[in-house]
């Protein structure tokens, strides 16, 4: 697969108006506890249910005449939050995880692992703490106008400290290397930094989380985050380039990093090609692999003329606003969640029977 984005906890430092998930936030006492032992309980579950391997293969733009068609390549685990460095998710979650995502694939064709943080929590400690553990690339996302203390000119300040740190260790920028981002980039260790800018990563904003309530996204019935990396495109393909999916803290797995009303299933239970080899093949999940999930309900009598009409809604400031987002969530509300709940259960019966019968 060449891509799995793995959000490890809900726990972060910071509560970003502009956050697409409202349980990113800092938690105390009782509930940070509860946020880091769920993370701890659940990720050796998640990480055994991976893929085994994670190459992939992506075709050559200029084959020979009796040459290979597609070349091998090692996909990437990207560790986010929250911020995943906040102590104690550093410490209980990050590293052990880590050492976990390392062992399993060093006989399997090895992985790429992405370190995600917002960037004020960066040490040259925990950087050399991070590359000791074999991370190829880490992530500074924290650069825009929506992190407290980053507005404007003030945000090159933290990029140069880090820039500084990173570099010291001995990462190169892929910026700087002509690399937009990690996925290209096949040397390591690396890093890169980015933000939410109308031009680059979440663009217009997500209709998610805070982003929503607090009347941030500008998005419109014109903007199909479904046909776009780490939108729901290509999220079947898991043998070829292109595909990635989301995964929460609680094991559920997504099409997508907006996520979905609904999980496809989840990790803690079952592997995470089963899920996806068993959704193969159904017309609303086709739909969202194919980036269009205006055609996510034909096989229901949803018209796509019906789709966008279910796109409409209002703001929480009481404005008309249109987005696909808005018809996939009632979609899946309204049908598609019901399937799949259905399909989970099928598969926990399979699985039981399996059990029963070897037993």
């Amino acid at each position: 697969m060449e891509s799995i984005y793995y959000v490890l906890c809900w726990h972060c430092h910071r509560r970003c108006k502009h956050c697409y998930e409202e349980r990113f936030r800092p938690y105390i006492r009782e509930e940070l506890e509860s946020v880091v032992s769920e993370a701890v309980r659940n990720a050796p579950h998640i990480v055994a249910n991976l893929p085994e391997s994670m190459l992939y293969r992506e075709a050559i733009s200029d084959p020979q005449p009796g040459g290979p068609l597609y070349q091998e390549k090692v996909g990437k685990i990207i560790l986010s939050g929250g911020d995943v460095l906040t102590e104690p998710v550093r410490e209980r979650v990050l590293y052990p995880t880590l050492e976990a995502i390392r062992d399993k694939y060093a006989q399997h064709g090895g992985i790429r692992v992405v370190v995600q943080t917002t960037g004020d929590l960066l040490t040259p400690k925990i950087i050399a703490e991070l590359l000791d553990r074999d991370v190829w690339s880490i992530s500074v996302s924290g650069m825009d106008d929506y992190h407290v203390g980053m507005e404007g000119d003030k945000k090159l300040a933290l990029a140069e400290k880090c820039t500084a740190m990173l570099e010291a260790a001995g990462l190169k920028d892929a910026n700087a290397l002509g690399e937009r981002t990690e996925r290209s980039k096949e040397d390591g260790p690396i890093f890169s930094m980015f933000g939410a800018t109308e031009e680059s990563w979440i663009g217009k904003l997500w209709p998610r989380g805070r982003a929503w309530s607090n009347n941030l996204t500008h998005a419109t019935l014109a903007d199909n985050f479904c046909d776009a990396w780490s939108g729901g495109l290509n999220f079947l393909n898991h043998g070829f380039a292109g595909a990635e999916v989301s995964i929460d803290p609680t094991g559920d797995v997504y099409p997508c990093c907006i996520k979905t009303a609904s999980p496809l299933g989840n990790l803690v239970e079952e592997p995470l090609l089963t899920i996806l080899d068993d959704l193969t093949g159904l017309p609303e999940m086709e739909a969202i692999n194919a980036g269009k999930p205006e055609r996510m309900g034909l096989q229901h009598g949803w018209s796509v003329t019906d789709y966008l009409d279910a796109c409409q809604t209002e703001t929480p400031a009481g404005k008309p606003y249109a987005n696909l987002c808005v018809g996939c969530d009632r979609f899946h509300r309204e049908v598609l969640g019901d399937i799949l709940d259905d399909r989970r259960r099928q598969r926990r019966s399979q699985r039981l029977g399996i059990l029963a019968s070897n037993g």
